[in-house]
């Protein structure tokens, strides 16, 4: 009896234990159960708030405060047109003034009037109106502008005191973060869109911004001008183009930062001109592919090939080889945000600059001088920024000047090619002595490059060096 039972209780463990292994391993919840997944599941109430906008998210307040502060701009010029059928039967010049309106949108900065936009805006303008929120319409005047970086001051004059928008540091923004585009696109007054930063320090290859905000806020034909606020409803850029080959929003818009739309016009309002800084640079910025050609582990920051004469970053010690990684507390990881940051300042400004050195990192203080201070030697030619009277001697509003001449082939034609005005190199246009560096930078490796400048006598050439 007792062996029964020993031999019973040993099928009931056995039995129990097979269970309890099929319940654990091959029941609908088991370890080898066909719906049992090898991924993290998450909690039944996550995703539940994804959408285009997040949940209890409300952009009425900042909106309420940007529909106010921008502005219609309306730009009106003439051209003189000709008529040559007037001309070819009756002998006598057939000319008339045409009227152009273009229209654009603007941010009031200021209680009394001051009014930002962006450059091509109010480029040519013979007049320029401003109708404001409530419909009221004003006569504007330029103040001043900066073609390079796009922006442009106007002023109306009115007894009221007008709504307008404070800045907020661009430096500071994130991706991902939400933002509102506000301006006139298709004179559609006072239109809100809604969006979020896609990219910071962006470089769309242009001759002057080299560093926009990117965001996939709707942008179109009439916004260039207007504000890009954040969800308080502060001014992070001047949304100034879309990228697009049908002329309309596809995607992604781009604005100049506030950091450096501010300067300008602060600049212009002490100045009555734009004061630029330069470190004294020149180089290009690291990843994997030319961290492996120059044999270093860095694959981040801006790899400085050659420092200029003179310069804040000559006297601070800054040499060849050195990897720029931050300015001040600002990371830097390529070529736009090391301009990006530049441009907020004005020379005599002192920026800390840190930068790796034989795998040390080091930080120093480097004062910034003027760009017409600046100068950059190339195959033995000194390059400086052109003067005023340059312009005004040359009929030309931008170029790099030879200053000297240090090159044996060239000795021949020193002094024809002294004092000239360089205006291109390989068909890419020799604005200043920045975009002059970023060009050389690129073809330093190149055999030969082609050289078109102004020389003294007034004649064009072409050079190749």
């Amino acid at each position: 009896m007792k062996q029964f039972s020993n031999l019973f209780l040993v099928s009931l463990l056995s039995g129990a234990t097979t269970l309890g292994a099929y319940k654990l391993l091959f029941d609908n919840d088991g370890y080898f159960s066909k719906n049992k997944s090898i991924v993290t599941m998450a909690p039944e109430n996550f995703g539940k708030n994804v959408g285009f906008v997040p949940e209890n998210s409300d952009f009425t307040v900042a909106a309420d405060k940007a529909v106010h502060s921008v502005v219609h701009v309306k730009n009106v010029s003439y051209t003189t047109i000709s008529n040559p059928i007037m001309e070819f039967f009756y002998g006598f010049k057939g000319q008339q003034q045409q009227e152009q309106v273009g229209t654009g949108s603007g941010v009031i900065i200021s209680e009394d009037g001051y009014i930002v936009t962006n450059n091509h805006v109010i480029k040519d303008a013979t007049e320029i109106e401003i109708t404001l929120n409530n419909k009221k319409a004003y006569k504007a005047k330029l103040v001043g502008s900066d073609s390079k970086m796009d922006i442009a001051l106007l002023k109306i004059d009115t007894d009221e005191k007008l709504p307008y928008t404070t800045f907020a540091d661009s430096d500071n923004v994130k991706v991902g973060q939400w933002v509102l585009a506000v301006g006139n696109p298709y004179n559609l007054n006072s239109t809100v869109t809604a969006g979020i930063i896609s990219a910071k320090a962006r470089n769309l290859g242009t001759n002057g911004i080299q560093s926009f905000i990117q965001t996939d806020a709707a942008v179109n034909p009439g916004n260039s001008g207007g504000a890009l606020v954040n969800t308080n409803g502060e001014l992070i850029g001047i949304n100034t183009m879309i990228s697009s080959s049908t002329g309309s929003y596809v995607g992604y818009s781009f604005a100049v930062p506030s950091n450096i739309a501010r300067k300008i016009i602060q600049d212009i309002m002490e100045f009555g001109n734009v004061q630029r800084g330069i470190l004294g640079v020149e180089g290009g910025e690291l990843n994997n592919n030319a961290s492996k050609e120059l044999g270093i582990k860095q694959t981040e920051g801006f790899y400085i090939k050659k420092v200029n004469k003179k310069s804040g970053a000559e006297k601070a010690g800054l040499l060849k080889g050195d990897i720029i990684i931050q300015l001040d507390n600002q990371k830097v990881s390529s070529f736009e945000e090391l301009t990006s940051y530049i441009y907020s300042k004005r020379p005599n400004d002192v920026v800390k600059v840190t930068f790796i050195r034989n795998e040390k990192t080091i930080t120093v203080p480097v004062t910034l001088m003027k760009t017409e201070t600046i100068t950059s030697e190339f195959k033995g030619l000194q390059l400086q920024n052109i003067s005023a009277s340059d312009k005004q001697k040359y009929n030309v509003n931008f170029g790099v000047k030879i200053t000297d001449i240090d090159n044996e082939k060239l000795n021949g034609y020193a002094n024809d090619l002294l004092g000239g005005i360089i205006i291109s190199i390989d068909n890419q246009k020799a604005i200043d002595m920045e975009t002059v560096s970023k060009i050389l930078a690129d073809k330093e490796n190149q055999e030969s490059i082609q050289l078109e400048m102004i020389i003294k006598n007034g004649q064009i050439i072409r050079l190749i060096l």
